[in-house]
């Protein structure tokens, strides 16, 4: 019975590697141009950040009743790839202002990059994440959404070593071309997978499951506040995005800190990615800028953190979801998180010399990082597919990108008001700490109520890890 439940079916191979290769080309294509955003965000410090999440939530806040509206109107064949082939022309877009100078000032395109860049990333992996939600039944993705998750994590480490052994060479606007190049090939595996889905998916059967949502262009951010499940939802959200902020303003300043163009001791972490840069061969380490050290150091934690979530993925989250389900791959996570900010809590930000000298702060950025990625996304993205189509679609969207982008900039603004107020980084890890807690127990309890009141999880249970092969009508 357990063998049966990891098995992937002969039926669901193509569709599952082709789904593979999509979330690898999303994130890689994202990675890759990630680190310009990160040197920027270190460049300027934390306190500027509330400023640049702002502009992103106004973004994402205009963007998302376009797309419920696209998604009201048109069939999922046809709003998908509009979505991709939006983001694809906004990157061609930014080619000749990395290139040609003076048609923006530094200062302007660095915010401008940062603010698409934040709504990219937001928009293109939440519409992925319904796309699959979409096409898979709930029990298929018990056994594909680790599996697909690992195709992410494979791409966000290679997006990061793509940039790092490429930057030094090529500058940062053939690093575009290679994004949109790997955007590319994620709209095939799309219209492949559309065509697999009327042939062969769970729900090949039923014509509505490929017509448009209905409903208006409002609809996902009315179900933040009006439907129990999105509701909880976004309370997740909120309570996980508390702890990634306050863990990433800690990173930047951390990695301002230890590459800042003044510096008078260069740290023991600046000697070593030092020495990493000049280790390839194409790269000169007297003629390293701060901005190209900022670029580097960001592009090898990105690649560290990404390593650490692909081995959550291929050796704990897939087991722990198809036997237990997804409110304990969450608390795990909630767990690990608790651990490291309660040491940043206790010992502020110090230096780990056996780690080449990483900061605490930056340690617990890799951790709580790479759980929420390789432990809570497949968990919360499988409770998707226990929903109908026009949640995954307004109400999860509108929670992945104006809920998510609502929460940086409170969380972002309220670490600037408690540090007037004295606040320091010992402060923030235990406040991290305590909402690492808290969305442990959310996570927990709605995934409870979620998977219990699924049609056909009658009788399952959760608490003696019994795991049915065949779902029985509840």
């Amino acid at each position: 019975m357990a063998g049966a439940q990891q098995r992937i079916e002969p039926g669901e191979r193509q569709a599952a590697a082709l789904s593979f290769l999509y979330f690898f080309c999303v994130l890689a294509a994202y990675y890759v141009i990630r680190p310009v955003r990160e040197q920027l965000s270190a460049a300027v410090g934390s306190t500027q950040l509330p400023w640049f999440f702002a502009a992103t939530f106004v973004a994402t806040l205009a963007l998302t009743p376009i797309f419920a509206w696209l998604a009201s109107r048109w069939p999922r064949r046809i709003v998908v790839p509009v979505v991709y082939l939006f983001f694809i022309a906004c990157l061609l877009a930014f080619v000749p202002l990395f290139t040609a100078q003076g048609l923006l000032s530094p200062r302007a395109l660095g915010i401008v990059f940062f603010v698409w860049v934040s709504v990219f990333n937001l928009f293109v992996v939440s519409v992925f994440w319904s796309f699959m939600s979409d096409i898979w039944s709930e029990q298929q993705a018990r056994r594909v959404f680790p599996l697909i998750a690992t195709g992410g994590a494979i791409g966000a480490i290679t997006g990061p070593v793509l940039t790092s052994a490429l930057v030094g060479v090529l500058g940062v606007a053939p690093l575009l071309v290679v994004s949109v190049l790997l955007l590319c090939a994620a709209l095939g595996c799309v219209l492949l997978l559309g065509r697999w889905s009327r042939r062969h998916g769970a729900n090949r059967g039923d014509v509505a499951h490929e017509a448009a949502v209905g409903g208006g262009m409002f609809d996902g951010l009315r179900q933040v506040f009006a439907h129990p499940f999105i509701r909880g939802m976004a309370l997740l959200m909120v309570l996980g995005d508390a702890l990634g902020t306050i863990a990433y303003a800690l990173y930047v300043d951390s990695l301002g800190a230890a590459f800042a163009p003044d510096v008078a001791q260069p740290s023991q972490f600046h000697q070593l990615v030092v020495s990493l840069y000049a280790m390839l061969p194409w790269n000169d380490a007297a003629t390293l800028s701060a901005a190209q050290a900022r670029t580097f150091a960001a592009s090898l934690v990105d690649l560290t953190t990404n390593l650490l979530q692909l081995g959550m993925q291929l050796t704990l989250t897939r087991w722990l979801l198809r036997r237990y389900g997804a409110g304990v791959v969450i608390a795990v996570w909630a767990a690990a998180s608790v651990i490291v900010l309660v040491l940043l809590g206790v010992l502020g930000d110090i230096s780990v010399g056996w780690l080449g000298g990483l900061s605490l702060a930056v340690v617990v950025l890799i951790v709580t990082r790479s759980g929420a990625y390789g432990l809570v996304q497949p968990a919360r993205e499988s409770l998707y597919t226990l929903v109908p189509r026009e949640l995954r679609y307004k109400g999860k969207n509108a929670v992945d990108t104006a809920v998510w982008r609502a929460g940086d900039v409170v969380v972002a603004t309220s670490m600037n008001g408690l540090r007037a107020l004295g606040a320091v980084t010992a402060t923030f890890g235990w406040l991290g700490a305590l909402a690492a807690a808290a969305s442990g127990w959310v996570g927990w309890a709605l995934a409870r109520r979620a998977e219990a009141g699924a049609p056909g999880n009658a009788g399952r249970s959760r608490r003696q890890g019994v795991v049915e092969s065949d779902a029985k009508p509840g």
